[in-house]
């Protein structure tokens, strides 16, 4: 058993190591964490699309992938498409301040553009997958028997991240009360989505 809580151990600090770094996948958790719109669906999303990729990674699925590198490329070239397009579009409520929470139309529709917008930055990022089946896969293949117990402790940071990410960042509402700090929120989301958009498209 003790074996196993260390293998949990290195498996948590690795996959918050990873998932810490700003991405797309955090913009879009914060935002909508400040917003209070759709935060347990996405924080759910993001959460088991991690556990999901985890186990793919631990039970050796990488390897099947590194067979078909043509998907990860297809996957850069769409995910850097939407990427650019939501950089835009966050561009644009920076032009255009005064918006509030309503400017992308999302708090007054429908839940299911949030979930949508959520398992596109999710799944069509091959970043993700890199972290998480491969990098996450191989380090686990290390702990052998005890594999799943590092797998197990990378699932449960990612789940703890995007808790705290999302449902921590309503502690910002008093200062994204303000037009100008929703201008810089926003700034910083298209300047992610820009970035990481065109990085994906060079890369495919």
């Amino acid at each position: 058993m003790p074996h196993a809580l260390t293998a949990a151990a290195a498996g948590f600090g690795t996959g918050m190591s990873l998932i810490v770094a700003i991405g797309a996948q955090n913009a879009f958790v914060l935002r909508q964490g400040v917003r209070r719109h759709a935060v347990l669906a996405v924080v759910g999303i993001c959460s088991l699309s991690d556990a999901v990729l985890i186990a793919l990674g631990v039970g050796g699925v990488g390897a099947v992938v590194v067979a078909w590198p043509g998907v990860l490329r297809a996957v850069g070239f769409v995910g850097g498409l939407f990427l650019l397009c939501y950089g835009v579009l966050a561009a644009r409520r920076v032009l255009k301040p005064g918006t509030g929470l309503r400017s992308d139309g999302e708090a007054a529709g429908s839940r299911g553009r949030a979930v949508l917008t959520c398992l596109a930055m999710t799944w069509l990022n091959p970043h993700v997958y890199l972290d998480t089946v491969f990098l996450l896969g191989s380090l686990a293949a290390g702990h052998g028997a005890l594999r799943w117990s590092f797998g197990l402790g990378a699932a449960l940071a990612s789940l703890c991240w995007f808790s705290a990410l999302g449902f921590g960042a309503r502690l910002l509402g008093r200062f994204l009360a303000r037009p100008t700090a929703w201008r810089v929120l926003d700034g910083l989301v298209a300047v992610t989505m820009l970035t990481l958009g065109a990085t994906l498209l060079v890369g495919a």
